[in-house]
């Protein structure tokens, strides 16, 4: 596992100026993954967010560490109670909003992100096809957490497939697919500008 990650093939590469630059990279995903949480798009049968799409680019442009610390620090300043998850609102956020029905997809987050940091560093990230088989496990990894939590909060005779599942699955494969020609793509103009 040798291969860079995007984040890497820019800035500084050691000492204090590449502790600066993760520093930022951090703090602006973080910001990403907020705004894209609250970004509705009108699909059928239900609107999708992009929050999983910035979780399954920013996984595989970070790579696993600065991944895992940038989804962490997400998760941490939601359970602070502000406003950054797709469902969250003034009225309903932090460790409450977090222990309801969207807890899984939470932990799911984090082994997805933690997943596509490894598979982009053994250069997944560089072809449309490995890129989509590393987004579909990472998908894997949010919904599996997701569907158990569902069912162990709701019990399992409630239709979970219905309410954790399928819906999205529609809007899931356009992200998967949007994700699998950006991130190769980025890499093409990563390395037409090297030369």
């Amino acid at each position: 596992m040798t291969d860079k990650v995007l984040a890497e093939a820019f800035g500084p590469s050691e000492g204090a100026k590449l502790r600066i630059k993760q520093v930022a990279l951090v703090a602006i995903g973080i910001i990403v993954l907020a705004v894209a949480a609250k970004i509705r798009v009108p699909m059928w049968p239900v609107p999708i967010t992009m929050g999983t799409f910035a979780v399954l680019t920013l996984g595989a442009a970070y790579g696993a560490r600065l991944g895992l610390v940038t989804i962490l620090g997400y998760i941490l300043i939601g359970a602070l109670g502000f406003d950054v998850f797709a469902g969250s609102s003034a009225e309903s956020n932090g460790l409450v909003y977090m222990m309801g029905g969207t807890g899984g997809y939470l932990v799911g987050y984090v082994l997805a992100t933690v997943a596509l940091g490894y598979l982009a560093r053994m250069g997944w990230d560089r072809s449309f096809v490995k890129m989509a088989a590393a987004l579909l496990i990472a998908n894997v990894l949010i919904y599996v957490p997701g569907v158990a939590w569902l069912g162990q909060l709701y019990g399992w005779d409630k239709p979970i497939l219905e309410w954790g599942l399928t819906p999205f699955l529609v809007g899931d494969v356009l992200k998967l697919v949007l994700a699998a020609l950006l991130v190769p793509s980025l890499w093409a103009l990563v390395d037409k500008a090297r030369r």
